[in-house]
């Protein structure tokens, strides 16, 4: 299992367009991955899942990622997020 902390460091924060960009880096990784806010867990490959989270600027989130490819789909998410979805 592997596990980062990261921020969310666009101020828009994460809605449609980068929950969009998210699942769709993701998607063929065969690693379970989820993102973990306070007591919330939802599947990182789910739209609907990461909007529910509601992450605004500077929200920190937990990504949890299992399975095969876990380190990669985890740096691929780390890059997105440091990025800024390209947004600034």
């Amino acid at each position: 299992m592997t596990e980062q902390i990261i921020s969310v460091s666009n101020r828009a924060g994460i809605h449609a367009r980068p929950a969009a960009i998210l699942v769709q880096a993701i998607k063929d990784f065969k690693a379970s991955i989820h993102f973990e806010k306070g007591n919330d867990r939802i599947n990182a490959k789910s739209i609907m899942g990461i909007l529910t989270l509601a992450a605004a600027y500077k929200t920190e989130l937990k990504i949890i990622a299992e399975g095969e490819d876990e380190e990669q789909a985890v740096q691929t998410i780390v890059r997105l997020f440091d990025s800024k979805f390209e947004e600034e």
